[in-house]
């Protein structure tokens, strides 16, 4: 909720007491903006909600409110409106204060969390020994966004990468190397990631076909736990190199991890076990230790275990996440544990989450949350894959954006018969390729499959970040045309005579109430709805004006629109680098 809307939620509630007494105190008022602008900015629906309480009519009850209601500071004179709803206008003069308020304000008027907690953002999280793909895509870019906007609100955040990079998969691996390649298991760089990868899919095909090769492969795995010499050498040099790898794909998206992958949590991992078993929890079930659960069931309608340790005494994915659920609270002490990852993982999150909160790891000060997203399909519907049947490979998506928006430039620098270097051309198809991939996933609804279309994305009219980047530039454009140094401008008084200017206004003030609102659900999208949105007022803000009538306006106009032009591009400046995202001074 942002400020004024708080005001003005404060007054309502004040004047519900006065109207009818102490026994209403707290009754929300039901105070929300306005569906259409011809009904004013906001509008409280509390009347309707009180009739059947107070045995009178909603008008009767709104009007009882109003005569209390004193926004006199913030509002014209309150309006009723059919059955009982109470319409409230903003006034100009308080618009103007505000924006002269924000002006002076790095961050353009929002606030900081009133209690920073420690907040851990789990995303990414690829696999050691095989390439990122497009299934990496969405973790990756919303894990970012959030832990970029729960920065910025004070908190304090760790970013961690949770990579496989241990397991039966690595004694596979380890063992066909020994066999076909040993160089690469004592020599860094001796294989590149895409020869890793084929030599992965060998080893995989050899596992499944080879009862022999299998058991070799658990020895080594065997080796690995015991920390055998050569084993621990050659699974070091593996992890490198696909953390190298990974990093080009982080530096490529300007995105910052630390990484504590599972074999982090390895030697907690029998203290997970013995504990559940000293709370009585533990089940063991044909030899496996499970701990069964509520709400879970297999097809025969039996109740659903969760398993902890295998028959064999090896562990799964569940201990260690039950272990990282443990160090993150014990250790890192955080107090929101936030999971980004695809919505088929949602079993899986509720199931553990159920067992912590069964042994009682879960304090109840702490909050644990999975982000799940759906799918990103090619334009036929279907998961992306390449000819082969392959994922796509991220790195290969990322460039074939670049390389698009640099043709798209490239023609139209043509068209305009405008003369550019390469190196701007260059860095400008970078900036809009990785901006148009970014904001194409952040501007969906995260819980929903989106089609993948380069097209789109890079499309200059819509909600795109070629758009919104190019929104930004034109006013650093009006800036060049006229020399102005908007940072010169200092504390001027903003003045909003027309409807342009007053939509413009109203939107610039409500950055606050769409952080927040983030901060809670965790949904990006309602971000880049505002900045879209933004980006429209702004457009019809200038349609009318025009740039050239910005700057050639009479005095106090002309530095009047050049404060709001300034506004609304810092304001997509700071939403933008919230996703991620990196402006453009001209494109």
């Amino acid at each position: 909720m942002n400020a004024t809307q708080e005001k003005l939620k404060v007054q309502l509630e004040q004047a519900i007491v006065s109207a009818f007494g102490a026994d209403f105190a707290g009754v929300d008022p039901i105070l929300v903006s306005a569906s259409n602008p011809k009904f004013g900015d906001y509008q409280a629906n509390v009347a309707l909600s009180l009739s059947k309480k107070l045995g009178k009519q909603p008008r009767a009850i709104a009007g009882a409110i109003v005569e209390k209601l004193d926004v006199s500071e913030i509002c014209e004179a309150p309006e009723i409106a059919g059955p009982g709803f109470i319409n409230l206008k903003l006034k100009t003069v308080y618009l103007e204060a505000q924006l002269n308020e924000i002006q002076a304000d790095p961050r353009l008027g929002v606030p900081g969390a009133k209690t920073p907690k420690r907040e851990i953002v789990d995303f990414s999280s690829p696999n050691i020994a095989k390439e990122m793909h497009v299934g990496h895509l969405r973790s990756t870019i919303i894990g970012d966004s959030i832990a970029r906007i729960l920065e910025f609100l004070g908190h304090n955040v760790l970013r961690l990468n949770h990579v496989g990079d241990w397991g039966t998969q690595f004694g596979m691996l380890i063992a066909y190397l020994r066999e076909v390649y040993p160089d690469a298991l004592t020599t860094a760089n001796a294989l590149d990631i895409g020869d890793l990868v084929s030599f992965y899919r060998k080893a995989k095909l050899r596992f499944d076909a080879d009862a022999a090769f299998q058991e070799t492969a658990r020895q080594e795995v065997v080796r690995l736990q015991a920390g055998a010499e050569d084993t621990l050498h050659a699974w070091k040099l593996l992890c490198e190199q696909s953390r190298r790898e990974f990093q080009i794909i982080y530096d490529l998206l300007d995105i910052k991890l630390i990484e504590r992958g599972e074999s982090f949590y390895n030697p907690l991992l029998s203290g997970v076990v013995e504990d559940l078993e000293k709370s009585g929890l533990l089940v063991e079930n044909q030899g496996a230790k499970c701990v069964f659960l509520e709400g879970f069931t297999n097809r025969e309608g039996e109740p659903l275990p969760l398993i902890v340790q295998k028959s064999d005494g090896g562990y799964n994915y569940a201990t260690t996440d039950l272990a990282s659920l443990r160090y993150r609270i014990q250790q890192d002490e955080a107090k929101r544990i936030v999971y980004v990852t695809d919505s088929g993982q949602g079993n899986h999150f509720a199931q553990f989450f159920q067992v912590a909160r069964k042994a009682g790891w879960i304090p109840d000060d702490v909050e644990l949350v999975h982000v799940p997203f759906g799918l990103v399909l090619g334009e036929d519907g279907k998961r992306i894959k390449t000819r082969f049947g392959d994922s796509v490979r991220l790195r290969d998506l990322l460039d074939e954006a670049v390389s698009r928006a640099h043709a798209d430039l490239k023609s139209r620098l043509q068209e305009e018969e405008r003369q550019e270097t390469e190196k701007f051309i260059n860095e400008v198809a970078r900036v809009v390729g990785i901006s148009a991939v970014k904001y194409a996933d952040l501007s969906q609804n995260r819980t929903s499959n989106y089609i993948f279309s380069y097209d789109k994305m890079l499309d200059f009219k819509g909600n795109t970040a070629p758009y919104m980047l190019y929104a930004y530039a034109r006013i650093q454009g009006i800036s060049r045309k006229g020399d102005i140094n908007f940072e010169e401008l200092g504390n001027n008084a903003v003045l909003l005579q027309h409807e342009t200017e007053l939509a413009l206004a109203k939107y610039l003030l409500q950055l606050d109430e769409v952080i927040s609102s983030v901060e809670q659900d965790l949904m990006p999208n309602r971000l880049c709805e505002y900045l879209y949105e933004l980006s429209k007022k702004f457009n019809q803000f200038y349609d009318r004006h025009q740039g050239v009538q910005v700057l050639e306006a009479q005095e106090p106009q002309r530095t009047s629109r050049l404060v709001l032009c300034d506004l609304t591009a810092r304001t997509l400046k700071l939403g933008l680098s919230l996703l991620g995202i990196q402006v453009l001074e001209r494109m």
